[in-house]
């Protein structure tokens, strides 16, 4: 059961518009997924996005407009029949739908979301994993971490009785295409992160799984579990970034770069390339 609300001090699951969870629902501030994963690389650049937040927008994209196709949660999309929006009639009709909150999408990209969610069906997990009658979407986890009495959130895409499910496009799903997506986006940490949301509010999830789809046709879809030891090292990093925020508060110092001169390595996937030898 969840409660429907903008602003809260009890943990708990909650049903919060996108607008009021990234403009953070926790009274004093909370930290996120990923606002972690900015403080771990830069507190400077996280402080300075808490005080300076960027307008929330409902114009998606072609994956954002596939999640609530997907989902069924967020914004109306609304078909513009019209390939270009030049003309003022046009123009006028597309105005007139994002004054009321939907989203307009092109023909083509009507299309193109719909044959996503149609695809998707097609991969027996993904389709049971987000299988209509089998879970919430959008709901709002919102806990206080024990160890650093810091609040956390997270935005859950879809929430079962026993697992937690994210949806992402993505450009391809062959599996070292997703190993270097999930490692450059910190994808592990926000699988930790969720996963002791859920432990911390006593629900009864033992899994979290990804779904990835590929954005162009013929939007292969492939279901995802990522490996316990990479699972250790997310939560590692979510303790440290608990841990920083802790005391950044505390002491109203949030540092930035090191201000001077750096030496900087190849990461080792590069050094290994130009070691490899040719053939």
């Amino acid at each position: 059961m969840t409660a429907v609300l903008e602003q809260t001090t009890v943990a708990g699951v909650y049903d919060i518009p996108a607008e009021a969870y990234h403009a953070d629902p926790v009274p004093g501030g909370s930290l996120s997924s990923s606002g972690a994963r900015v403080l771990l690389d830069c507190p400077a650049r996280f402080r300075y996005r808490q005080q300076n937040p960027e307008p929330f927008t409902k114009t998606f994209d072609v994956g954002h407009a596939a999640h609530k196709v997907v989902l069924g949660a967020g914004p109306e999309l609304v078909r513009i029949d019209a390939d270009e929006w030049r003309t003022k009639a046009v123009k006028e009709e597309v105005a007139a739908v994002r004054a009321r909150g939907a989203v307009p999408l092109k023909p083509a990209d009507w299309a193109r979301v719909h044959a996503m969610a149609d695809a998707l069906r097609t991969n027996r997990w993904a389709a049971s994993a987000l299988s209509p009658d089998s879970g919430l979407p959008e709901r709002t986890l919102v806990w206080r971490d024990d160890e650093t009495d810091v609040w956390c959130r997270a935005m859950v895409d879809w929430l079962r009785h026993t697992a937690i499910v994210d949806y992402k496009s993505t450009i391809s799903v062959a599996t070292d295409a997703i190993a270097r997506t999930v490692a450059t986006y910190g994808y592990h940490q926000q699988d930790a992160w969720y996963l002791d949301g859920a432990a911390a509010l006593d629900l009864d999830v033992e899994m979290f799984l990804f779904v990835f789809q590929e954005k162009d046709p013929p939007y292969f879809t492939r279901v995802v579990e990522l490996d316990q030891d990479d699972l250790l090292r997310g939560r590692a990093r979510n303790r440290r970034a608990l841990a920083l925020y802790r005391d950044c508060t505390v002491a109203g110092v949030w540092p930035a770069y090191p201000d001077e001169i750096t030496t900087i390595t190849l990461p080792r996937w590069a050094t290994y390339a130009e070691e490899a030898p040719l053939e």
